[in-house]
């Protein structure tokens, strides 16, 4: 492999191929001295972890309509930014994203720290944030390395380690081909690559401009790499959410802002556990006395684990809880929105 030349070659291609992303500046802008704005830029990293571009962009445009600004983020309640990240999943982001607002309008005027370490520092940027934004928004030569880019280094060099194990040795390969010269481009041109042309389970090797230098095609199963070591089967809980209603609104809780959905508005429900709970035992840990009756149950898949919710409706009234119209139901988290578009339009 001549690194120089896969580069060049890279990005040649990136230059005319290049994704249109509403945080990304163009090639041709970037090489005039225009550069992306680092609140966008960290903003779009942090919604893109764990979800894919067509999911995030729309909050991505939500979001920057508005708080255009790192500051109007800061300023925000809890409780509007959770409600407006309800569907992005891995809710603890939403709890990082303000924190990380508020180190930055409060310790550093609004303006994001330009190093590597400084980013480093900031509440909630990990190693892989601070490197994407280094790079992208402030030409540092950071070595930037997501799933794409692990999957592009892995069949470039035909790496027979799997992942996760392979981790150390990819970043490492990767970091040999990082240079001073366009290093914002040079990673977003991994990650198009990936994204487009390098694909998972299909690659579209015919249309690499780097297909030369694949180590993984010359032995003709680009397709096999990354090896992966076989994933522990995922566990499966039960639980049950509760949807009392008082006339046209639904009573909600604020669930702690620690642990899974920390801080998010949710149904009220029992303990999720390993075994299917009882009728005698899921009425006894409702949220108040009511005439509680079956409404189905719905599924869903976390990352770690799958949850089967059995859903109990009632009429009523309850303290200590939160009283929300059912127009509103649409920003709850999507595992409760199942729930309560299941149990509103059960017949009881």
């Amino acid at each position: 492999m001549q690194p120089d030349h896969l580069r060049a070659q890279l990005l040649t291609w990136y230059d005319a191929n290049a994704r249109a992303l509403p945080w990304r500046v163009r090639p041709k802008d970037h090489a005039t001295g225009v550069r992306a704005d680092p609140y966008f830029v960290w903003l779009s990293e942090v919604m893109l972890q764990q979800t894919t571009v067509p999911h995030a962009t729309p909050y991505f445009l939500a979001f920057t309509e508005r708080w255009p600004t790192v500051a109007d983020l800061a300023s925000e309640a809890d409780g509007e930014v959770m409600a407006a990240w309800a569907g992005l999943g891995y809710y603890a982001r939403a709890r990082n994203l303000l924190a990380c607002a508020r180190a930055v309008a409060n310790d550093h005027g609004g303006v994001f720290p330009d190093t590597e370490e400084g980013l480093r520092a900031l509440p909630g940027l990990g190693p892989y944030t601070a490197a994407a934004v280094g790079a992208i928004a402030f030409d540092l030569p950071t070595n930037v390395v997501d799933g794409n880019v692990e999957r592009v280094m892995a069949r470039l060099f035909a790496v027979t380690t799997p992942l996760p194990e392979a981790k150390p040795e990819l970043k490492r390969l990767a970091g040999e081909l990082v240079r001073s010269q366009r290093p914002g481009d040079w990673a977003q041109a991994l990650m198009d690559l990936g994204a487009t042309v390098c694909k998972p389970k299909s690659p579209l090797c015919e249309r690499c401009p780097v297909s030369r230098h694949c180590a993984a095609k010359a032995k003709g199963s680009p397709e096999t790499y990354p090896r992966r070591t076989a994933k522990a089967a995922r566990p499966h809980r039960f639980g049950v959410a509760y949807i009392l209603t008082r006339g046209d609104e639904v009573a909600l809780v604020r669930r702690p802002p620690k642990g899974l959905l920390g801080g998010m508005l949710a149904l009220p429900t029992s303990e999720w556990r390993g075994n299917r709970w009882g009728e005698a035992e899921a009425i006894e840990a409702a949220p108040a006395p009511a005439d509680w009756r079956s409404a189905g149950e719905v599924e869903h898949v976390f990352t770690h684990f799958s949850l089967t919710l059995q859903i109990l409706r009632a009429e009523g009234d309850a303290h200590e809880v939160i009283w929300s119209p059912h127009r509103d139901m649409e920003g709850l988290p999507s595992v409760f929105l199942k729930a309560v578009r299941a149990g509103l339009s059960a017949l009881l």
